[in-house]
């Protein structure tokens, strides 16, 4: 009897001790990320594809840099706050080699990118040629020369990461955006363009496995956001006014990007399977994003649908006048796609990209793990112990 008795006290005992353990996957502590390695498009892209094919033209900057800084935006974007809030510098952009330093990681994400390699020039489709098939290239060349080039003097062991920082690093992703509205720019119908994203998501989770097989463990992937909401997407692809919600979004086009999240996520959830040394975390950031755009006066911003910086329209948006251009008038060369006057309060930058001040409110959601799988803040990001 006073076996028995004992015997089920442990075992209450154990229950409730097992009740107090944190949730697996959810960690207790910080984890110590010497660095990060990024891969995307524009949302995170920190100078790439200004390296490449030009310089993105005041007014981006102004807010943040004051200057030209290689970001669709007036100032920081997520990457940006992302490196801050884990007491890193700013990524460079791996493709520029002004002013660049690597010690802390490198940023392969280029404005226009895709998963898919685009078949047309960027010229044709404004896709850009660098991928993610050719930022997993460029990574793994950045890995192994990183290291040889170490050992040649001060200067690079100053500038390069060290060996361990690869397996201790964070890895971020977004990417998938310019993949969906690749298939409304070759005019595919909503259940077209989701018959494609599987394939899509198909090599993103492939991406993964090979960053993991290069001693990657710790991954945050963000989702894509409201695609309907953006004057990019309404200009460009909305035609008619029934796809258009109380908000102002179109419906049809946000679905399509749902249903990519939600293949994303049970990638996610695939790949957690078959990578168990790995911590991989999925942000919803279209959550955070539509709450944001839908609810502007709530958290102090105005006009959520109408870009900061353009040139006419009822969203001030123009394709062939994007931010920052200009044109001879009477002579003289004239900036006609000018930025706000308070990007501070405004939502949307440009017509695709957030401004600096939407882009840290986003951020400030995110880095406590509210809208991550599992829901790990920012700081406890790695494999737990």
């Amino acid at each position: 009897m006073e076996f028995v008795f004992l015997k089920h006290h442990v075992l209450f005992g154990l229950v409730i001790w097992a009740t107090l353990l944190p949730s697996p996957g959810i960690c207790t502590g910080p984890c110590s990320f010497p660095a990060i390695f990024n891969f995307g498009d524009s949302n995170s892209d920190t100078g790439g594809l200004s390296a490449a094919f030009g310089q993105a033209p005041y007014p981006n900057g102004e807010t943040y840099f004051h200057v030209p800084s290689g970001r669709f935006s007036d100032g920081r974007l997520v990457i940006d706050f992302i490196a801050e809030g884990l007491g890193l510098p700013h990524l460079s952009a791996f493709l520029d080699s002004i002013g660049s330093n690597f010690s802390h990681g490198a940023n392969f994400a280029t404005a226009g990118s895709t998963v898919i390699f685009p078949n047309t020039t960027i010229s044709q489709s404004g896709a850009s040629p660098i991928s993610l098939d050719v930022q997993l290239l460029q990574f793994s060349d950045f890995h192994t020369r990183s290291q040889i080039y170490r050992t040649k003097g001060e200067l690079f062991e100053k500038s390069l990461p060290k060996e361990e920082y690869f397996s201790q690093a964070l890895y971020t992703f977004d990417i998938g955006q310019n993949d969906i509205t690749a298939g409304y720019k070759l005019n595919w119908t909503a259940e077209q363009v989701k018959a494609y994203l599987p394939y899509v998501l198909t090599q993103l989770s492939n991406a993964i496995k090979k960053v993991y097989g290069q001693g990657g463990r710790s991954f945050w992937i963000h989702n894509t956001g409201p695609l309907g909401c953006l004057p990019y997407v309404l200009v460009r692809f909305v035609t008619d006014p029934a796809q258009i919600n109380k908000y102002g979004c179109a419906d049809q086009i946000n679905e399509v990007a749902q249903f990519f999240n939600q293949r994303l996520k049970e990638a996610v959830i695939q790949l957690k399977k078959d990578l168990p040394l790995a911590a991989i975390n999925y942000v919803d950031v279209y959550s955070v994003k539509y709450t944001l755009i839908t609810q502007a006066k709530k958290y102090g911003f105005e006009n959520p649908l109408i870009a900061c910086c353009g040139h006419g329209g009822k969203y001030n948006f123009d394709r062939y006048a994007k931010c920052g251009a200009k044109k001879i008038i009477n002579g003289t060369e004239t900036l006609i796609a000018k930025s706000c006057d308070d990007p501070t309060v405004r939502i949307n930058w440009d017509g695709t990209h957030f401004t600096e001040a939407a882009n840290k409110w986003i951020f400030q959601q995110i880095v406590n793990g509210s809208f991550s799988d599992p829901p790990n803040p920012l700081k406890t990001a790695c494999r737990c112990s």
